[in-house]
This record gives C-alpha cells, structure tokens and sequence, in this order.
C-alpha cells in the first residue's frame, strides 16, 4: 500500500460521519441573450481587461501592430519585441523556433489564439499549439485573438466544447483558462498587476469569416 492510500485509509477509517454527494440536476448553469455582449462587459470590468473588435475591411496584422505600438514600452522605448506563431502575424520572435523558453522573457507583447470565450466569468480557454508555453505568461503584454462565434455562456458550455474537440491535447497535453491581466493585492494589501503572467490583456474580437491569414 502506498503512503497516500495508507493516508486516506486513516481519514476513512476515523470519519466519524458520511454525507452523499448532493443531487445537482435541478441546478441549471447560467445562460446569457447575447453571450458576446456580455463576454464584452466583463471582460473590460470584472476582468480588467481591453477589447477591440476587428471591423470590416480591416487587416488583422495591422490592427495587432497598432495595438502593440499603442501599448506601454516594455523594452526601454523603441518598436516593441512581439513573439507569435499565428499565420500572417509579423513578429520577432516564434514560440515554436526558440532555443528555450527562456527567450521569451524579453517579448514585450505575445500574440495568441484564444479558442473559446465564457461569458459568465470573462475567461479564454487556451490550449498549447506552440512548442513553448511560457508566451502565455512571460509577455509583458498579450494579445488574445477571439473568434465572435467562439464566446459560450458558461464553463458548462466551454468544457463541453473541450471535450467534444479532437484538435486539443493530441500535440501538447497543456491548455489553461485566462482572464484579463495577471494581478495579486495578497502583500500589504497593495494591488500589483505583471505579479505571475502578463501586466496587460487585450482580446481581439475577428468574425466568424474571416481568418489568420
């Protein structure tokens, strides 16, 4: 017997009483009118997050470049250092060419693909389609692009879509949920943005027809 059944054989053995798991099929997950709109509100509140929607006409490497310029300088002035693997983006660095992921600690703005959006919490489902992970949280600032008809109500929704896909985990076994600018208030109670992933989000909202390239 190993260490943690001999473990959890002692925790049985001295509960002193059990309760069944509670019935959960009345409980019904949250469902929205216009899930993108409120994907839209919560991500730019709750989040802390920005969007900007792709319009008609309008090149998706252009939109990116000029959201990348306008952002802050990581990088002590000068053109940003963008990393990206996404067909047509133009970038400095790839994430699937880099030696060691720790090249990607001096890219000022990652590009990356969001595959589904929930709109009751404002989280992106991300799965790895890069050799090195780390441009998801090593990037001062990122950049989620978002197709429209990929934003679901609930994670209900989302993992159902998850489960149901093929093209996730058969490369790399690692996807994440991301939700807006990573930021922690547990030291002094001092609210500090960039503590463990990036100090920005923007999510990139394309329509459904168009694509990357």
């Amino acid at each position: 017997m190993s260490t943690r059944e001999e473990i959890l054989k002692q925790l049985r053995q001295n509960a002193r009483e059990t309760y069944d798991m509670p019935q959960l099929d009345h409980l019904k997950p949250i469902s929205y009118a216009d899930p993108i709109a409120e994907f839209i509100q919560k991500t730019t509140t709750t989040a802390g997050a920005k969007v900007v929607e792709l319009k008609e006409g309008e090149q998706l490497n252009d939109v990116i470049q000029s959201i990348a310029n306008a952002l802050p300088s990581c990088g002590g002035g000068g053109a940003p250092i963008i990393a990206s693997n996404l067909p047509g983006v133009e970038a400095q660095i790839n994430p699937d060419t880099v030696a060691e992921a720790q090249e990607l600690m001096k890219v000022d703005v990652g590009v990356i693909e969001g595959h589904i959006g929930v709109a009751e919490n404002a989280c992106i489902w991300i799965p790895q389609t890069m050799k090195e992970k780390a441009i998801c949280f090593a990037s001062e600032q990122l950049i989620i692009v978002l197709r429209r008809d990929a934003i679901v109500s609930n994670m209900h929704e989302a993992y159902e879509r998850i489960a149901a896909s093929k093209k996730y985990f058969q490369q790399y076994k690692f996807g994440t949920f991301i939700s807006g600018p990573s930021k922690t208030a547990d030291i002094e109670s001092a609210l500090v943005y960039g503590a463990q992933a990036a100090r920005g989000v923007t999510v990139l909202l394309r329509s459904s027809i168009d694509n990357l390239r």
